[in-house]
């Protein structure tokens, strides 16, 4: 049976785009990380949601273990830096933040947990960090060095098949079941083109514990969200396929699973 570490940005980044991917390969007896780089310190919440002096990044450290409980995650790490907020803010220039990391240097705090794991497989996000955000961004620079130091000999990028999102924002309006307006990045910049994905692993049967990891993240996502709140059929749809980009691979390459041949 395989490792596989997943590498994400935030608290919920998990659940929304490998969430799936991460209960299947659970439930077929693979050994399942999260390592996540920040404990989403920026994250916006309603008034009036956190206790008393409670620290936002306190209960989103929770909800990523709820949701990793939800998900069969074997073991949950956070990296240390602190979240760098979207881009051109403020915030990208704190020295604290994970934007500003030196590379080599978060890169090593990743490696020692694939080397310690053994890791057969590390996934990351595509270059553009699948929409541009900093932190995803430096997911992808540090995740792809650290498999460099660790010789972790397979990595995976998670992204989104530009194709598949534009069949669904047409399907939504269509039907009338789905208010995309505001939710859904311009397809131009978000994801990859369908060419260019290797992987597509359904986990349609796995949506469940992926519904429950994304309502884990309570201070992100409510149930009125777009998320949670389509119907079963769009749902199933929308999450019921997640894509990756294996590095490296031949021309051609159509897999369904991360872990094939290993």
């Amino acid at each position: 049976m395989a490792t596989v570490v997943f590498f994400h940005a935030h608290p919920d980044d998990e659940a929304i785009a490998t969430g799936g991917t991460m209960a299947k390969l659970s439930a077929t007896g693979h050994r399942v990380l999260c390592v996540t780089a920040t404990k989403g310190e920026l994250g916006e919440v309603d008034d009036g949601f956190l206790s008393e002096g409670e620290e936002l990044w306190q209960r989103r450290v929770e909800e990523t273990h709820d949701a990793c409980r939800a998900l069969g995650v074997h073991r949950g790490e956070f990296l240390g830096y602190v979240d760098s907020g979207m881009k051109g803010e403020p915030s990208n220039e704190d020295p604290a933040c994970f934007w500003q990391a030196d590379l080599d240097e978060a890169a090593t705090r990743l490696a020692g947990i694939l080397r310690e794991e053994d890791a057969d497989v590390l996934v990351v996000y595509d270059e553009i960090g699948t929409y541009g955000h900093p932190d995803h961004v430096k997911v992808h620079l540090v995740g792809v060095r650290a498999a460099e130091l660790a010789g972790t000999p397979r990595v995976y990028e998670s992204t989104y098949d530009r194709d598949h999102v534009r069949m669904l924002m047409e399907v939504g309006r269509e039907s009338g079941a789905v208010d995309f307006e505001g939710e859904v990045p311009d397809t131009a910049t978000f994801g990859m083109p369908g060419e260019r994905i290797t992987t597509r692993v359904d986990v349609r049967d796995f949506l469940e514990a992926k519904r429950a990891a994304m309502a884990a993240h309570k201070s992100q996502i409510a149930e009125t969200s777009f998320f949670l709140s389509m119907p079963p059929e769009i749902y199933a749809l929308t999450w019921g396929t997640e894509f990756y980009i294996r590095r490296g691979a031949p021309a051609g390459t159509v897999e369904d699973d991360l872990v094939t041949g290993l």
